[in-house]
């Protein structure tokens, strides 16, 4: 579907005063309809990008709506930047509701047919790294951080933090090693997970310990998160006593230092190309497979 207006939303603001003014003589006019462009999904998108009166976003958000439900439209989503806050009410009051917001738009969906609503979420999952780095001597790369729970309880951890939109998950852990330590790390493997759920403004969340190799050893902590940062005794990182008696940091102490020992398989990234052409890392278990050249 193109585009459903007949005449553009002019540059300025549409009053509606002017909406009146462009009444026929014979007093009978069908309102304009919203901008709308179908997806493939059978439902529209509308992009608010010029300034509105909410009375008149209102009467052409009923009348594209009566139309939207006569050509059996499903899902309708309207997005506005956030200098357009003054058309949010008029939606919601048409039965819209909020689907999710970024700094500078929010985005608003309607289910239109009598059936359950089957428009996807938000993004559900945050997704953080944590980074088990061990040098030659079997020392453990460890901070402390200068906020969250363990602020002040003199446990040391291994470098933690969160992915950032659109970065993948060997260059999160290579990155936050190098901003909390100044330790610059070549990424080896993913060696587990963790998900758990209603963590973060009721968001599930998976976390990703993965193995480095760290190419030198001067430790520059950052100063604004990290309050110490050090290379740690490996058996001395494991026989501190928050470790022993949180179940999940000694699963997860037990499994870097069984890689460090033994014959343990974690994960690798290999770059690949997706269907549509976006760039991605597939990981898999280098060690009895190379997808590369079809041996196996």
């Amino acid at each position: 579907i193109g585009n459903m207006s007949s005449d553009p939303i002019s540059t300025n603001l549409i009053s509606v005063e002017e909406e009146q003014n462009m009444m026929p003589e014979d007093g009978v006019r069908c309102p304009e309809l919203l901008t709308a462009v179908g997806d493939l999904h059978g439902g529209v998108t509308v992009d608010m990008k010029k300034p509105m009166d909410s009375k008149v976003f209102s009467s052409r958000l009923r009348a594209s709506l009566s139309l939207w439900r006569q050509q059996g439209k499903r899902g309708v989503w309207i997005k506005l930047p956030i200098e357009l806050a003054n058309l949010v009410k008029p939606a919601v009051q048409e039965g819209f509701r909020y689907h999710h917001a970024e700094p500078d738009y929010l985005m608003l969906v309607y289910w239109i047919p009598e059936t359950a609503d089957v428009l996807p979420a938000n993004a559900s999952h945050r997704v953080g790294v944590g980074a088990f780095v061990m040098n030659n001597k079997r020392e453990v790369l460890v901070v402390q951080e200068n906020n969250g729970a363990l602020k002040g309880t003199g446990v040391w951890k291994l470098p933690t933090g969160t992915i950032e939109e659109g970065e993948d998950i060997c260059a999160a852990a290579v990155r936050e090693v190098k901003e909390e330590t100044g330790i610059d790390t070549e990424f080896v493997e993913v060696l587990a997970f963790r998900q758990s759920h209603r963590s973060f403004f009721r968001k599930s969340d998976l976390f990703f310990v993965c193995m480095l190799r760290p190419r030198n050893f001067d430790i520059q902590k950052q100063d604004s998160e990290i309050a110490a940062a050090q290379w740690m005794p490996a058996e001395d990182y494991a026989a501190q006593p928050y470790v022993l008696k949180h179940q999940m940091f000694n699963y997860i102490c037990q499994i870097c230092l069984t890689k460090s020992e033994k014959d343990y398989a974690g994960f690798s990234p290999m770059p690949v190309t997706t269907g549509s052409g976006k760039e991605s890392h597939l990981y898999f278990n280098s060690r009895y497979c190379d997808p590369s050249n079809g041996h196996h």
